[in-house]
């Protein structure tokens, strides 16, 4: 299976602008260095990496309950991605996922035991950690 995204940008890095958008029309949005860096209205790679990261772990989550038995009643994920500055350059240096659940019949410490397992192999937190491949061809 492949999803596809696609982005675009013009111009330089501070006054330029781009747009971002998924194969099944569902994202479509403009980008912008004041969106990224001084929070003017709109998306963002660090946000769409955390809606990302959020919701692969939320269904990792139910899975992993699945297996166990049990079935989520309600599952809210945020994900604080931190892009951090240092003198490399920039890094996302960290995503922190804050969880909270229903799931009738659960205790507490089996319902740790799934969420540590989702964070661990939901693809989002592996891909994090993937050998990303590309090709570049210069047009002109």
């Amino acid at each position: 299976m492949d999803s596809k995204a696609s982005a675009h940008w013009e111009g330089g890095l501070k006054d330029g602008q781009g747009k971002v958008a998924t194969e099944s029309g569902v994202l479509d949005a403009g980008y912008s260095f004041k969106q990224r860096f001084e929070g003017e209205p709109g998306t963002n790679p660090e946000e769409l990496i955390g809606a990302a990261h959020a919701s692969c772990f939320s269904m990792a989550l139910s899975m992993i309950l699945g297996e166990k038995g049990y079935t989520a009643d309600a599952i809210d994920t945020q994900a604080k991605v931190t892009l951090s500055q240092s003198d490399a350059g920039f890094d996302i240096s960290s995503i922190h996922l804050d969880v909270e659940a229903s799931v009738s019949g659960a205790d507490d410490a089996a319902f740790q035991e799934a969420a540590e397992t989702a964070k661990a192999n939901c693809p989002v937190s592996k891909v994090l950690k993937a050998d990303i491949t590309m090709s570049a061809k210069l047009k002109g």
